[in-house]
């Protein structure tokens, strides 16, 4: 069996590669080393008997010459970050993965199972609970609301504040960022085309991914990245909002298997699923957690900046993924233990988010409190 993994020299798609070559695939990946999270180049985990294809999911040329010839596609190629760039979202995530499955069906590409990555960002703001009016799914917080430093999410019915609850897969959709509805336009092309022509595909809704191979050049997206490299140049990690915002950190080995799992279970077919540790950790936490796992103090600089469209807390339900056979095994300390000894083994580690929070603040992507 050969899988083609787009992607594949990126966090989660070398860690597909290596799942599925343990598993006795036969590789080929599609890359476009995109700086800035390939600044160095060709990474040298890509393995020598993969076959590399340096190519854009934006080129119809390039995807055809990918698939030819494959057996299964694990599409983990993607624009993302906090960056305004509205129209690139749409072009490489949604666009570039139309081209992909127009191909395969206009050259008559005998894939027998498409896996994708979606996200956790098509729920926006999510799941809560107010203590009167039961489960609400609130719309994304305003920028004025946010300008007043007023964080939580609000009852729509009666303006109080809610409880987060863990996000299950029948949850209300509400994908507002262009990130977001470039991955939600991703799955629902990949669904109703699976349906359409007969192929088994599944759609994978990430929490945040981290773990080696995390780029720690891409300043604009990987929070465990970018609070190492502020930590080990000495500097003051930023905290935007109050740090209790709560998230589900997800290991990248926990996605691979997912991954795997899925390409070889018919009981995934035709589904979107969860893909998480299953448990929310808030951000304050996992700055001591990496604070902890580096053996020297990081201190939060909190200066009442927030991100606009950020969700407050977002973690998941994993429970529809578990009943087919897959399990979350890498807590988050664990994990984070794995990227120190791999950041270790990386040189030295410049700090690249202090430029690059100035270009988001110029653009928007970075706004303070009023008053």
């Amino acid at each position: 069996m050969k899988v083609l993994v787009t992607g594949g020299a990126g966090l989660i798609g070398s860690h597909c590669v290596d799942a599925f070559r343990a598993r006795g695939y036969q590789i080929r990946i599609l890359d476009n080393l995109e700086k800035p999270a390939h600044l160095l180049g060709r990474p040298d985990w890509i393995p020598p008997d993969a076959e590399f294809i340096e190519g854009d999911m934006r080129s119809a040329d390039d995807l055809a010459r990918a698939l030819d010839g494959v057996d299964c596609v694990c599409h983990q190629a993607a624009f993302g970050g906090f960056v305004p760039e509205i129209s690139k979202y749409i072009h490489v995530n949604a666009c570039g993965t139309a081209t992909m499955l127009e191909l395969i069906v206009r050259n008559n590409v005998p894939v027998k199972k498409v896996v994708m990555a979606s996200s956790q960002a098509i729920y926006g703001e999510g799941k809560y609970r107010c203590a009167e009016h039961g489960v609400q799914y609130p719309p994304i917080r305003s920028i004025e609301q946010l300008e007043r430093a007023d964080w939580e999410a609000k009852c729509p019915e009666c303006g109080a504040d809610l409880e987060p609850l863990p996000n299950d897969e029948q949850g209300t959709i509400d994908s507002t960022t262009p990130y977001a509805v470039s991955k939600y336009a991703q799955e629902r092309l990949l669904l109703g085309w699976g349906k359409t022509y007969g192929i088994p595909v599944t759609a994978l809704r990430y929490s945040v991914t981290f773990g080696p191979r995390q780029s720690i050049t891409n300043a604009y997206t990987g929070v465990v990245s970018i609070f190492s490299t502020r930590i080990l140049n000495g500097l003051p990690v930023v905290i935007y909002e109050d740090g209790q915002q709560m998230r589900d950190f997800v290991y990248v080995g926990d996605v691979a298997d997912a991954n795997v799992h899925c390409m070889e279970s018919p009981a995934t077919d035709g589904e979107a699923y969860n893909v998480g540790s299953g448990r929310a950790t808030r951000v304050l936490e996992l700055l001591d957690i990496l604070a902890d796992a580096y053996g020297r103090p990081a201190e939060p600089l909190l200066r009442g900046e927030f991100r606009p469209g950020e969700v407050r807390h977002l973690f998941a339900d994993v429970s529809k993924l578990r009943a087919t056979g897959w399990e979350p095994t890498t807590s988050v300390p664990e994990g984070v233990a794995r990227y120190v000894e791999w950041i270790a083994t990386q040189g030295d580690v410049r700090d690249y988010f202090t430029e690059a929070e100035q270009r988001m603040k110029a653009m928007g992507g970075v706004r303070t409190v009023k008053g």
